[in-house]
């Protein structure tokens, strides 16, 4: 499959710049897999189009200001230094204390060996190695906290096409969901986004519960499908962890047959990834090996090509498939695949080309998203991380 069948024409107009007035008043396009239909809504009418007895389950990761604006340094004579053009360092992942790989601007001036100083001195940060993909390796040096001066001096990651001069003073809180709590994320998941403790506490006494678990939103989840062939396009690792808490209600969700719900496309990558390492590991108990490995395993989704189809509707799976604690996911998800976990998705819309929309397409069908998405662009819905969501059954 061609990631070119996943295009699709966006005004930049309908590219939201800014969040809306209120987190729930977004707008919500509902669509039924079943019947092909869309629904125009609104987001707090979400609780009108979920039944009693659903599972709603949430990222709950804190996005960290992980921009660092600040100047090159150099050191003259006598010890003394001096401060050159604009620098920025966005720090994507944690290698070891205080040594990061990061993405900077500009490139080719922060050569191994290179310096710059943020906030008057409070933090210095020293290039180290060069790495592919435009990235490098920083060894920051700093008095206190490390943690707390970042808090402190970083700015909010925001993506790339939400233009601003200077950060929003709306950026900081509205560029976090409601039930943000584990610090490690560099971009928000932004289909939970449109909720509010109101609409939570309203889903609750609607009979909506909820469950939490945690992926660290990285690179990964963003990175550009730069293959024609879609089957070919690797996604960066990503850790995530799902407690005993959550496990617990996932599972009895599905053991009785009802619907879980995944808010975002991070959520849903987690859940099908730790069903799929739990049963590679029954597997390996049941044939007596330490790793099952298969001719039949496709190295691209990392699972067996037996659990693939090309219908999106739901296949539970048992109850006692579903792992806890922490594990790494590389898994793209494309059509094709089999959901083991989900029976509807809450999400934003998304890039042309990515792997998200490609994602979205595995669960409800290409043609139908495209069409959904042709509906969207055609009623002015606003689009990407600031912009509607979509509620997919």
């Amino acid at each position: 499959m061609l990631i070119s069948d996943f295009d699709f024409n966006l005004p930049e107009k309908l590219i939201a710049q800014e969040p809306a007035a209120e987190r729930d008043t977004s707008r919500l396009l509902v669509v039924n897999r079943a019947s092909g239909t869309f629904t125009d809504s609104v987001f707090n009418q979400l609780p009108n189009f979920l039944q009693p007895a659903d599972l709603l389950v949430l990222n709950n990761t804190r996005v960290f200001p992980a921009r660092l604006i600040g100047n090159r340094l150099r050191r003259v004579e006598n010890g003394n230094k001096q401060l050159g053009a604009k620098v920025e360092i966005f720090l994507v992942r944690q290698i070891e204390p205080l040594v990061w790989e990061a993405l900077v601007r500009p490139g080719k001036a922060l050569h191994e060996g290179a310096l710059a100083e943020f906030a008057g001195g409070k933090l210095t940060a020293e290039v180290i190695e060069w790495r592919d993909n435009g990235r490098r390796l920083i060894r920051f040096h700093g008095e206190g906290d490390f943690t707390a001066v970042i808090d402190e001096i970083g700015r909010t990651p925001l993506p790339p096409y939400i233009k601003r001069n200077q950060e929003d003073r709306l950026d900081k809180a509205r560029y976090q969901t409601v039930f943000a709590r584990e610090r490690g994320a560099i971009a928000a998941p932004t289909a939970g986004l449109h909720f509010t403790p109101e609409l939570l506490a309203q889903l609750k006494r609607q009979g909506v519960d909820t469950a939490e678990i945690t992926l660290h939103v990285g690179y990964g989840t963003f990175q550009p499908v730069k293959v024609e062939c879609i089957e070919e396009h690797k996604v960066e690792a990503e850790r995530f962890s799902i407690s005993e808490e959550a496990a617990q209600k996932i599972n009895v969700t599905l053991n009785e047959d009802r619907r879980v719900i995944a808010v975002g496309t991070t959520t849903t990558r987690a859940l099908e990834s730790a069903v799929r390492s739990q049963e590679s590991e029954v597997r390996s108990q049941e044939l007596g090996t330490g790793s099952w490995e298969s001719e039949e395993t496709d190295s691209v989704n990392q699972s067996p090509l037996h659990l693939f189809t090309s219908s999106p509707l739901h296949n539970p799976v048992p109850s006692s498939l579903l792992p806890t604690g922490y594990q790494s996911t590389d898994l793209f998800i494309y059509p094709g695949f089999e959901f083991r976990i989900l029976s509807g998705l809450v999400t934003n819309f998304h890039l042309p080309r990515s792997s998200l929309l490609v994602l979205v397409s595995a669960f409800a069908g290409r043609e139908l998203i495209l069409e959904a998405y042709n509906h969207a662009v055609k009623n002015e819905y606003r689009f990407y991380s600031y912009g509607d969501a979509m509620l997919i059954l």
